[in-house]
């Protein structure tokens, strides 16, 4: 089993109104995460039914911002897209861009993540050819996105323990629910609702997402 720090693989809200409002916010984020057991390690662009226009638009904003506080920028779903801002690569699921054609695209040194649902053998296609993580999930509930398969903690134990590719476990996880999946082994939590919608604002959800990944 690997013996990294878990880390926080952060989504952006499904619709951003304003680059240079959420920029800001993103680099508050960024800094108190610095040196905490909460500091982010990626950032996923996820918008979603938008002109493409609007998306690079919005990449190039954001990507000085991760690139400042050495956190890695991630497009969903296009690598095409990914490739034209620059980004350091893109995520895809089964039903996007296959593998094989997005690394083509981006070339190797890009990072392409695949979402496996809760299937060890998507993962252990989408490792062996060659894929940079495998996310599962989604493991609670989650108003995020439209879901249809149902992930244990116990698929993160096992894929910990037969490769070193790093998993990341994905779909509703909050604080409060978090712990059994980073004990089980996820290398990543990909957040996105439970930070940018807490009560208390997003300073607060790392705050408590740093208790438990301490």
């Amino acid at each position: 089993m690997r013996d990294q720090a878990c880390r926080l693989y952060l989504i952006t809200p499904a619709q951003i109104d304003d680059a240079g409002s959420f920029c800001a916010e993103l680099e508050n984020l960024l800094v108190a995460g610095q040196g905490t057991a909460a500091e982010i390690a990626c950032l996923q662009l996820r918008l979603k039914n938008v002109p493409d226009e609007t998306v690079l638009a919005m990449a190039r904003a954001i990507l000085p911002v991760a690139h400042k506080y050495d956190c890695a920028f991630l497009i969903n779903d296009r690598p095409d897209l990914a490739k034209s801002a620059g980004a350091d690569g893109a995520h895809i699921g089964q039903s996007d861009m296959a593998y094989a054609r997005a690394r083509d695209m981006l070339g190797p040194e890009a990072s392409i993540g695949v979402t496996c649902h809760a299937s060890r053998h998507l993962a252990m296609q989408a490792g062996e050819a060659g894929a940079d993580y495998v996310a599962f999930g989604a493991f609670y509930p989650t108003t995020t996105k439209e879901v249809s398969h149902q992930a244990e903690p116990e698929i993160l134990t096992a894929w910990s323990q037969m490769t070193t590719v790093p998993c990341v476990a994905i779909g509703g996880i909050t604080p409060e629910n978090a712990r059994p999946l980073v004990a089980a082994g996820a290398d990543f939590l990909a957040v996105s609702g439970t930070i940018w919608h807490h009560p208390g604002g997003p300073a607060v959800a790392m705050e408590a997402f740093a208790a438990v990944l301490d």
